[in-house]
């Protein structure tokens, strides 16, 4: 019996080394994106929220409230920290969920948990703002642009994605028109100074970006907040026509047969209108700096919660600009 307990306890002090190694070493911003001193910040925020749900959904499986004290019973095979490191290291780098398994000496499944389980709280975390408060809606976003005189940039990007399999209804609704690739695509709203303020307007790559925000009442909040200001590219002429003194865009190319000077003119109003719009494409490279943005590997139906927890993570570096 005493041989078992040493052999127990020889895989148990194994464990720990591992576990131990993988957290010093996933804890490096090469690996999560961000330094040491903003993933303790970010551990306790999000501690408190973690243990909440947790509670909640073991309360609804036990059908009655708890009996032991918390901490009884079976230790977690990832303790919170841990779950966080590995969700960072899976939004950075997409790392899979079996390598990352195998640095901590367990189950590619127990990954799975904890990244479905931390990736939910960031994305609900909202987007942080050099004011203080974070954006949650945007209708909010809209809300503080009135209030601190922001002139909103808005822009639409698109990331590749698996193809539907054959037969299933709308399956060609992912096709995009530009890149001839099955995309989903989704709308970045940043500020002057390109801090991400929101990622709103998901939807498949062949909807047009004017419609998405048409649908997704931007057309609306402009109506609501007449004193916010948007910088937009060509394609969103149409919200141009509908708000001229709110929505900016290029002006529309002269036909062929223009005379110079009229192209001249198109060229410098073009190219005036360019610097103020361009921060919004460097928030999108941001963004999809972070691997998964780059070509998304899983279900369609998490990219959307994928892309508003790495903006919260990116808007907290930027905030501080």
């Amino acid at each position: 019996m005493s041989v078992l307990r040493q052999q127990g306890a020889a895989q148990d002090h194994e464990l720990v080394s591992k576990q131990s190694w993988a957290r010093a070493a996933l804890s490096h911003s090469a690996f999560i994106g961000i330094s040491r001193h903003p993933l303790g910040r970010l551990v306790a925020e999000l501690a408190g929220p973690w243990q909440a749900r947790r509670e909640s959904g073991l309360r609804e499986r036990r059908g009655r409230d708890r009996r032991r004290a918390a901490g009884a019973g079976r230790r977690p095979d990832l303790v919170f920290t841990d779950r966080v490191l590995v969700t960072l290291a899976v939004l950075r780098l997409q790392i899979p969920h079996a390598a990352l398994a195998q640095m901590y000496g367990g189950h590619r499944s127990t990954v799975t948990r904890a990244v479905r389980q931390v990736r939910p709280l960031l994305a609900g975390r909202g987007y942080a703002t050099p004011a203080g408060p974070r954006l949650h809606t945007l209708a909010d976003v809209f809300a503080y642009a009135a209030a601190r005189g922001v002139r909103l940039r808005l822009d639409g990007s698109e990331i590749q994605v698996r193809r539907p399999k054959a037969h299933r209804p709308g399956r060609r609704a992912f096709v995009s028109g530009k890149k001839k690739q099955n995309t989903i695509k989704f709308t970045k709203v940043c500020d002057q100074r390109g801090r991400t303020l929101a990622d709103v307007t998901f939807r498949p790559g062949r909807m047009h970006d004017q419609t998405a925000l048409q649908t997704d009442g931007i057309d609306d909040l402009l109506g609501q907040f007449p004193d916010v200001g948007c910088e937009m590219d060509a394609g969103y002429r149409g919200l141009h026509r509908g708000h001229p003194g709110q929505v900016s865009v290029p002006p529309e190319k002269p036909g062929k047969d223009a005379a110079p000077e009229v192209m001249a003119a198109w060229d410098q109003a073009r190219h005036a209108q360019s610097p103020a719009r361009i921060c919004v494409e460097h928030a999108i490279a941001g963004s999809k700096h972070w691997r998964p943005l780059q070509r998304w590997l899983g279900r369609r139906e998490d990219l959307p919660e994928t892309v508003r927890a790495i903006g919260s993570l990116v808007s907290d570096r930027a905030a501080a600009w």
